[in-house]
Protein backbone atom coordinates (compact mmCIF):
# COMPACT_ATOMS: atom_id res chain seq x y z
CA UNK A 1 0.00 0.00 0.00
CA UNK A 2 1.68 3.56 -1.18
CA UNK A 3 1.49 6.31 1.50
CA UNK A 4 2.56 8.78 -0.83
CA UNK A 5 1.36 10.00 -4.04
CA UNK A 6 2.18 13.37 -6.54
CA UNK A 7 0.53 16.43 -7.09
CA UNK A 8 0.61 18.47 -10.05
CA UNK A 9 4.11 19.44 -9.90
CA UNK A 10 5.12 15.91 -8.75
CA UNK A 11 6.17 17.01 -5.66
CA UNK A 12 5.50 14.10 -2.80
CA UNK A 13 1.95 14.20 -1.09
CA UNK A 14 1.43 12.25 2.16
CA UNK A 15 -1.18 12.30 5.46
CA UNK A 16 -0.99 15.27 7.14
CA UNK A 17 0.12 17.78 4.10
CA UNK A 18 -1.81 20.53 3.27
CA UNK A 19 -3.10 20.73 -0.74
CA UNK A 20 -4.99 23.26 -2.73
CA UNK A 21 -7.77 21.69 -4.98
CA UNK A 22 -6.63 23.08 -8.58
CA UNK A 23 -9.79 21.64 -10.44
CA UNK A 24 -12.18 18.46 -10.09
CA UNK A 25 -13.72 17.01 -13.21
CA UNK A 26 -17.22 17.99 -13.99
CA UNK A 27 -18.21 14.36 -14.79
CA UNK A 28 -17.29 13.72 -10.97
CA UNK A 29 -18.91 17.21 -9.29
CA UNK A 30 -22.14 15.82 -11.64
CA UNK A 31 -22.74 12.95 -9.76
CA UNK A 32 -24.03 14.90 -6.78
CA UNK A 33 -27.52 15.65 -6.06
CA UNK A 34 -27.92 19.22 -7.27
CA UNK A 35 -28.28 21.26 -4.00
CA UNK A 36 -24.68 19.46 -2.94
CA UNK A 37 -23.16 20.68 -6.07
CA UNK A 38 -22.71 23.56 -5.32
CA UNK A 39 -20.59 22.88 -2.21
CA UNK A 40 -18.38 20.18 -3.81
CA UNK A 41 -17.53 22.92 -6.41
CA UNK A 42 -16.74 25.30 -3.78
CA UNK A 43 -13.42 23.47 -3.03
CA UNK A 44 -11.93 24.22 -6.03
CA UNK A 45 -9.34 26.88 -4.61
CA UNK A 46 -9.33 26.55 -1.11
CA UNK A 47 -6.89 24.13 0.72
CA UNK A 48 -7.54 20.85 2.68
CA UNK A 49 -5.44 18.61 5.06
CA UNK A 50 -4.80 15.19 3.00
CA UNK A 51 -6.76 12.80 5.52
CA UNK A 52 -5.81 9.50 3.90
CA UNK A 53 -4.02 8.30 0.36
CA UNK A 54 -6.32 5.58 -1.01
CA UNK A 55 -5.28 4.26 -4.92
CA UNK A 56 -2.78 6.95 -5.26
CA UNK A 57 -5.65 9.78 -4.60
CA UNK A 58 -5.16 12.20 -1.83
CA UNK A 59 -8.31 11.94 0.72
CA UNK A 60 -9.26 15.31 1.84
CA UNK A 61 -12.53 16.27 3.77
CA UNK A 62 -15.22 19.14 3.25
CA UNK A 63 -17.74 19.38 6.36
CA UNK A 64 -20.31 21.67 6.50
CA UNK A 65 -23.64 21.86 8.53
CA UNK A 66 -27.05 21.72 6.57
CA UNK A 67 -30.58 23.43 7.10
CA UNK A 68 -30.85 21.58 10.57
CA UNK A 69 -27.96 22.31 11.62
CA UNK A 70 -26.37 18.30 11.00
CA UNK A 71 -22.37 18.20 10.53
CA UNK A 72 -22.47 16.49 6.95
CA UNK A 73 -19.44 15.80 5.16
CA UNK A 74 -17.62 14.55 1.79
CA UNK A 75 -14.21 12.56 1.37
CA UNK A 76 -13.07 12.50 -1.97
CA UNK A 77 -10.02 11.56 -3.64
CA UNK A 78 -7.89 13.96 -5.71
CA UNK A 79 -5.50 12.53 -8.35
CA UNK A 80 -2.18 14.42 -9.15
CA UNK A 81 -3.46 16.95 -11.76
CA UNK A 82 -6.32 17.77 -9.07
CA UNK A 83 -3.82 19.37 -6.62
CA UNK A 84 -0.85 21.37 -5.41
CA UNK A 85 0.88 20.54 -2.28
CA UNK A 86 1.26 23.85 -0.33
Amino acid sequence: MMNTTLDCKNQTVQVGDIVRVITLAPGFIKQFPADERILIESMIGNFFKVIAIEDGAACVEREWHNERGQLQSHVIGLDSEEMEKV
